[in-house]
């Protein structure tokens, strides 16, 4: 299986102006986005929380976090945005991914844009 990777901005909601453009790995195993130390630095921003994460190898570690609006694909969203170590590479997480419909095809590990974004039935 290859890796799938996408063109991603993040803004800092306080000051719009201020962005971090990069190429992403797409990470169905991560619930949150992470970017590197140096674009929460260009983002200026200030952590607003801290989460307990796993990283892959299995090591728990606690990681500061902003809430960002996120882009992708002519797709924008918003969500909690990790802060890793400095040259992490910054990872796009599934609950980015779901909240604009998009999802990985397994069989060629491109992104798939759903025909609709998936909502629980309402019982009448």
């Amino acid at each position: 299986m290859g890796l799938t990777h996408v063109t991603v901005t993040v803004r800092n909601l306080g000051a719009p102006e201020r962005t971090y453009s990069a190429v992403f790995l797409v990470d169905t195993g991560a619930y949150d986005s992470l970017i590197p130390a140096e674009g929460a630095a260009a983002l200026g921003l200030q952590p607003t929380g801290h989460a307990e994460c796993e990283l892959a190898d299995g090591t728990p570690k606690k990681l500061p976090f902003a809430v960002c609006q996120i882009e992708f694909m002519g797709e924008i969203t918003g969500g909690r945005v990790l802060f890793g170590p400095p040259g992490t590479e910054p990872l796009l997480g599934v609950t980015a991914l779901e909240s604009v419909g998009i999802t990985v095809d397994p069989r060629t590990q491109t992104l798939k844009r759903l025909p609709a974004i998936p909502l629980k039935r309402f019982r009448k």
